[in-house]
């Protein structure tokens, strides 16, 4: 059976187990809290994601 390794802490997860593609609930809790602390990020090409700046309210 092939296997990937847990992103977390490496071990063989098989293709299709309950909590692929980590190896166990603890691993994808521990990826979650990573993503929600911002210890990941997806970079943006330059100029994509910033907010226009702001023109100020005509009365």
């Amino acid at each position: 059976m092939k296997t990937v390794p847990c992103p977390t802490c490496k071990k063989p997860v098989p293709l299709g187990a309950e909590f692929f593609p980590f190896c166990s609930d603890r691993c994808r809790l521990i990826d979650l809290g990573r993503w929600a602390d911002e210890q990941y990020r997806i970079p943006a090409a330059s100029g994509q994601g910033q907010l226009p700046d702001e023109e100020p309210d005509e009365e």
